[in-house]
Parts: C-alpha cells; structure tokens; sequence
C-alpha cells in the first residue's frame, strides 16, 4: 500500500517489515529506556547488543517479529512468543515504542500486522501482560490497559504487588484477544518462516504486502 501526501518537502517512507538480529542494536536503543526508566517492563538490567540478537533469531524461529520503519530508522517493534505444544494456539503479545513518538498510531500499525500474521499461522488467542498499579507514578501508568482495551483486549485477571522495582511493588494484570473461533480439532499452528516461505512459493506477494509488508510513501508541502 503506497499513498502520496503533499506536507512539506520532505518525503517520508514508512514499513513494517521483519526484524533480523541486524536491527538489535536499534531496538535495545528503544527498549533500554523502558528497562532503566519505567516499571513497565520488570527486567532490571539492560541486556547486551548481543543477547538481544538472540533473542530476536529464537523468537523468529517460530513467530513474527515485526519493526515499524521510518526513513531507515526503527521507531518501534512488536513480537510474540509462547512455549510448551498444549499453548501452540496462544501467544503472548508484546509491543515497545520510541518514547518520544507514543500517541502517533505506530503501536495499532504494528499489532494490526502482527494480527494478521499469526491469523495466517492459525494462532487463536493473544494474550498480553501488563504492569499495573493503583496509584500512577513517574515510573508506570495504567495508559497500556487502557490500550489494550481499546484494541478490543479484556481483563482476565491480576497478579497483585508481584513485581518490586524501584522502590514500589507493582501489580500485573493478564488481557486476551480472540482472533476466531476454537474448534474441537484445530488447524496445526504454522511457524512463520514456513508462513514466509509459502507466500512467497505461491506468489502470494500481494497478500504478503497487504499484512506484513505494509509500505507508505508519504511526500508532503507546507
């Protein structure tokens, strides 16, 4: 999908496409503020370059791990994980953006992609972890439940005073999203390197574009 808006001089190109361990020291640059600055993740310490590259090819053995692209920069990335074959129709959703361009549509960008592509990996349920508090500080907000919310996740349940960082205990609250029905005998999940390699086989690119690949070229005049 390609559109032309005529802002200012400056041409702006946008994509979601696929993280490689290439991008890791991008996303960790993303990340890190979250580690060192919020409750919102409960990792302590920033990991190195290197063991967020791993982690990035681990997750991609199996399940999307997209990044939002803008003029060659990464603004944000989104993936989901899960272990264990009865949870092969469940994943967990996770979603970090460049702090200072929260609030621009990015985030809904990248789980609408996200989406489809484990639609088409025959994934049923997203599930999503959350922080959560009962009094609002500099360090966490309650913003990403009211997200989810939005995105048409629903509570399930809490997890109360189970994380300790900077002082406080925090909550953790569980939301879910169904995808589609829950058949007696579901489809066996696909994993997504598969997923890429069929499309691609049946020349599917179209489809690709349409759900992963999304691509905007804006060009705009003041």
């Amino acid at each position: 999908m390609t559109r032309h808006l005529y802002i200012n001089e400056r041409e702006v190109t946008e994509m979601i496409r696929v993280a490689t361990g290439k991008d890791a020291a991008d996303l960790l640059e993303i990340y890190s503020y979250y580690v060192e600055e919020t409750a919102i993740t409960f990792e302590y310490d920033v990991p190195t370059t290197e063991e967020f590259a791993e982690r990035i090819r681990n997750i991609s053995k199996k399940y999307p791990y997209l990044v939002w692209e803008e003029n060659g920069k990464i603004l944000g990335y989104a993936y989901t994980f899960k272990d264990r074959a009865a949870y092969d129709w469940s994943v967990e959703t996770t979603i970090y953006v460049k702090k200072d361009i929260r609030h621009h549509g990015i985030g809904r960008k990248l789980y609408e992609a996200l989406a489809n592509a484990l639609r088409e990996q025959n994934i049923i349920n997203l599930n999503a972890c959350i922080a959560y508090t009962e009094t609002e500080d500099e360090h966490l907000t309650n913003d990403s439940v009211n997200y989810h919310e939005h995105l048409g996740y629903s509570l399930v349940g809490t997890f109360h005073k189970c994380g300790y960082k900077f002082g406080k205990w925090y909550d953790m609250v569980w939301m879910e999203k169904m995808l589609g029905e829950h058949p007696d005998k579901p489809l066996a999940v696909v994993g997504f390197p598969k997923i890429k390699k069929f499309k691609s086989s049946q020349n599917l690119h179209k489809k690709i574009s349409t759900h992963l690949l999304t691509v905007l070229t804006i060009r705009v005049i003041t």
